[in-house]
């Protein structure tokens, strides 16, 4: 076991300068909540693992809190969180009629803040005739297609990041809360094998940096658990939105391994299993990463 973590803990500092303890992950300086408008809306940052972790995580924990104070200060104020801007571009589509039909989302579902609230905090889910794991995406393709007769959006367009970043903003405050049993339980076996499998050249896991070394640092990155409670995000390093594919695809690929595609039925499954990890954290809604 000391072989395993010593060669780990190589691998890590020649791949990407790890600068932190050898063995040991380590919890937040803070579990302070993030506090929005003069604490107008609070947020937890901190949950009791679920059970299904098995004792991975002794808790979880926001991303928020592995940001630095800036960042952190950021998501703490609507009218300074850059994310706002691509919410109210969301909500703009949301009224706006699309497609052959002629129809808005708004047609059909009436208020965003109604008709979505808790929609994102059970997402990824079964689609409706409960042969598929659907994202979020899936769900707004499949009524752009079949009800708005629209042409589908990208996956990480950024009509769609809009779109998603104002649906999850009806959810802010809910606890994620996925199935993970029935028809769900297989997707759920394959995002676990996949979370734990080492990909690329690096030979590294999901597990590797958001289980093992959260707390650490990756040259000037600190880790988190992955939880994925605050996606999409609007991230600081690229000046724009990213939604959870998009992040797995460039994690996998900083390992040197070809990336799946997003929407794949392997990301799909992989957002499954990753948000299970978060259950009991609240949906983020608009939130702010490096």
């Amino acid at each position: 076991m000391m072989n395993y973590a010593m060669g780990l803990a190589a691998v890590l500092s020649a791949a990407f300068g790890l600068a932190a303890p050898l063995y040991a992950a380590s919890q937040p300086e803070t579990v302070a909540p993030i506090s929005i408008n003069d604490a107008e809306i609070e947020l937890a940052t901190e949950a009791e693992a679920p059970a299904h972790l098995d004792g991975a995580l002794p808790k979880i924990w926001s991303g928020w809190l592995f940001r630095d104070a800036t960042t952190q200060s950021m998501q703490m104020d609507d009218f300074e969180n850059p994310a706002m801007v691509f919410v109210d571009q969301g909500l703009d589509l949301w009224d706006q009629p699309d497609g052959a039909e002629g129809k808005s989302c708004a047609d059909c579902h009436g208020s965003i803040d109604d008709s979505m609230k808790g929609v994102r905090a059970a997402m990824p889910k079964m689609s409706e005739d409960g042969t598929d794991l659907w994202s979020l995406e899936n769900f707004v393709n499949n009524c752009r297609t079949t009800r708005m007769g629209a042409e589908a959006w990208g996956w990480s367009s950024a009509p769609m990041e809009s779109m998603t970043l104002a649906i999850s903003m009806a959810s802010r405050g809910m606890p994620v809360d996925v199935a993970i049993d029935g028809p769900a339980q297989s997707w759920w076996d394959k995002g676990k094998e996949i979370y734990y499998s080492r990909y690329g050249q690096l030979q590294l896991s999901c597990a590797n940096c958001h289980e093992d070394h959260y707390g650490d640092w990756i040259r000037a990155d600190h880790l988190s658990q992955g939880q994925i409670s605050g996606f999409p995000v609007y991230r600081l390093n690229g000046a724009g939105v990213v939604s959870i594919h998009e992040r797995f695809f460039g994690c996998v690929r900083d390992t040197r391994a070809e990336p799946f595609a997003q929407g794949s039925p392997e990301f799909r499954a992989l957002e499954l299993y990753v948000s299970s990890r978060g259950m009991g954290l609240p949906v983020e809604g608009a939130s702010v990463r490096h």
